[in-house]
């Protein structure tokens, strides 16, 4: 006999691809404040061609699951938007679940929970969020959605690249997509939660010098930019 197949629940007759591109449009229609997301950032973001991002949306659009208008974007529906929101709900839930109860490294779980986002059931959803007292926020900063699929959006914050020398506040959150920044973050004991506070700023885009919790550091580069800092 042959190994059991994983046999998953859709949503509104999704698959996988339909999955992965409706969290990708919400992604970018994020960054763009709800705005159409065009067919050249999809396919970027999802690292296929144009002509196969056409084609899919054309199939969403008749699933009504997204807009698509030729030369203007995409949008998604709310049917889209609870596509994409549960999926992120799992992938959410699944890396907090990996960080928290498994002791799995931060810059390891994003990997594991983009194959699994896709394949739990909703009752290992629930048991996940129970064991887990519903966490708010992932191991990243980023919210998860809740039970009903509503996502508590914090203020986006500011780039740490942002702010100038004598300013500071709550590492809020940080992409999940570059495993080696992760851990060299890890490395320095510098997770979400922490306070810090710039201390020094080189001219022309230049480093810059943090302290955080008595100790300094020099960072620069793609860092900066990708690390939100929130100043409530």
């Amino acid at each position: 006999m042959g190994s059991p197949q994983l046999k998953p629940e859709r949503r509104h007759g999704s698959t996988e691809a339909i999955e992965d591109y409706a969290k990708a449009i919400y992604s970018l229609q994020q960054r763009v404040k709800g705005d159409a997301v065009s067919t050249g950032a999809i396919a970027d973001r999802l690292a296929v061609s144009p002509g196969a991002v056409t084609t899919m949306l054309k199939r969403m659009a008749e699933m009504g699951l997204a807009e698509h208008r030729l030369y203007h974007g995409v949008t998604l529906t709310p049917a889209g938007e609870k596509v994409a929101l549960e999926v992120m709900r799992h992938h959410r839930l699944i890396e907090s679940y990996l960080a928290q109860a498994l002791g799995m490294s931060w810059d390891k779980v994003h990997a594991e929970a983009e194959v699994l986002e896709h394949y739990i059931s909703e009752d290992l959803e629930e048991l996940m969020a129970t064991a887990l007292d519903n966490p708010s926020h992932d191991p990243h900063g980023d919210p998860i959605p809740d039970r009903q699929l509503e996502i508590a959006e914090e203020p986006g914050g500011a780039a740490l690249a942002e702010l100038d020398p004598g300013e500071g506040g709550r590492f809020a959150r940080v992409s999940d997509s570059d495993p080696e920044m992760l851990r060299y973050l890890a490395e320095r004991e510098i997770f979400p939660g922490a306070e810090l506070q710039v201390s020094a700023k080189e001219p022309f885009g230049g480093p810059l010098t943090i302290e955080c919790g008595g100790v300094s550091h020099v960072f620069g580069g793609e860092l900066v930019q990708r690390m939100r800092i929130s100043r409530d």
